[in-house]
């Protein structure tokens, strides 16, 4: 398969808009390879080119000679002129000595090395894009139904705009998208590898029911039934269908990939797919950090119902609720008497002769 095929293949096959990036990416060892094999190709022509030079040089000589052998010999005379008119002229002056030129620092061989990256790159790049024109020009003039367009940086096959309407008509009559739950799948991948296989069987293997899992894959037509299995009970046998084949692109069923082949998708998968970091999990606490929280937390109690000295000397709680305020003292308290207040203690004690309760009991 040539090179100018295999990117026709890649642009059709992908979903996106493919770049030259990818392309050159992709493809660029065989692309090198055939800038080599050209590269090759030239050097030759340009060998035999310099071979025909030099067989036309020659060819040019011995004709001379043939002349000068033919021609007549020249008068004597003339010669001895020549020779006293060589002597008789004055010596040539030499030529004034060249200055030496300067020679530029050769390049180190770094940027030697990167110069030829880029020039390799520049040109695996024009490359490509000569390959696209072509292919583009192709697609243009040709009876086709598809074109090659220049999307969002990229390239993808497109269906001409003059052929809407028929491509209208016929996506419209397709049939809705394939959707399949994971239990649907994985049941489906039973039937498909194990058939002929009863519903028992396939919930062995899934570790689950699967009956209703088997009625919906018969709803949608992609299992059928194979007749029953000659064991007790007779269970009833389930295989795919045609539709399954049409939907997953399949000649027959021998073309299902086999263990191998997962096994080896499934690490090619595994070395694309990103690495997903782990949250880190908070450390269990250490007995000593409960020893000391739980410290803290009796301090901050004691600390809640504390007493605090007041203004007058007295220790009651800071916080004493729903206190009435009577005549400076705190109701539901002893009253304290000063050398002041006698007026006021002969009151009470009067008061407590006749009622029998102590002052400051009655609110308790």
């Amino acid at each position: 398969m040539s090179l100018k095929a295999k990117i026709e293949a890649v642009i059709y096959a992908s979903e996106e808009p493919v770049t030259l990036a990818q392309l050159a990416g992709l493809l660029g060892l065989e692309a090198q390879t055939e800038l080599d094999r050209l590269d090759e190709r030239q050097q030759m022509l340009a060998l035999e080119v310099e071979e025909e030079a030099v067989e036309a040089e020659l060819l040019e000589v011995v004709e001379e000679q043939l002349e000068a052998e033919v021609a007549p010999a020249t008068e004597p005379e003339a010669a001895v002129e020549a020779e006293v008119a060589s002597e008789a002229s004055p010596e040539a002056v030499d030529a004034p000595e060249a200055e030496p030129e300067t020679v530029a620092e050769p390049e180190t061989a770094k940027e030697l090395t990167r110069d030829q990256e880029k020039n390799r790159e520049r040109r695996l790049r024009e490359y490509f894009r000569q390959i696209i024109d072509e292919l583009i020009a192709d697609y243009a003039t040709s009876e086709r139904g598809l074109e090659i367009r220049e999307v969002a940086g990229g390239l993808r096959m497109a269906t001409k705009p003059e052929y809407h309407d028929a491509v209208r008509g016929f996506v419209k009559s397709l049939k809705p998208a394939l959707k399949l739950s994971l239990q649907a799948l994985e049941t489906l991948a039973v039937v498909a590898y194990k058939q002929p296989v009863t519903a028992p069987e396939v919930s062995e293997i899934r570790g689950v029911d699967s009956a209703g899992v088997l009625g919906s894959l018969m709803g949608r037509k992609l299992i059928t039934t194979a007749g029953r299995k000659q064991v007790i009970g007779r269970p009833i046998l389930y295989k795919t269908t045609k539709d399954f084949l049409l939907r997953f692109g399949l000649k027959d069923i021998q073309e299902l990939p086999s263990i191998e082949e997962f096994e080896k998708m499934a690490g090619e998968l595994a070395d694309i797919e990103p690495v997903q970091k782990e949250i880190p999990m908070a450390e269990p606490e250490t007995k000593e950090e409960r020893d000391e929280e739980l410290r803290t937390a009796a301090e901050l109690e004691e600390e809640r119902y504390a007493t605090a000295p007041q203004a007058d000397g007295d220790s009651q709680p800071v916080d004493v609720a729903d206190a009435e305020i009577v005549d400076g003292r705190v109701s539901g308290l002893p009253p304290r008497y000063g050398a002041e207040d006698s007026s006021a203690q002969e009151a009470d004690v009067q008061r407590e002769a006749e009622t029998g309760v102590g002052v400051g009991e009655e609110d308790l």
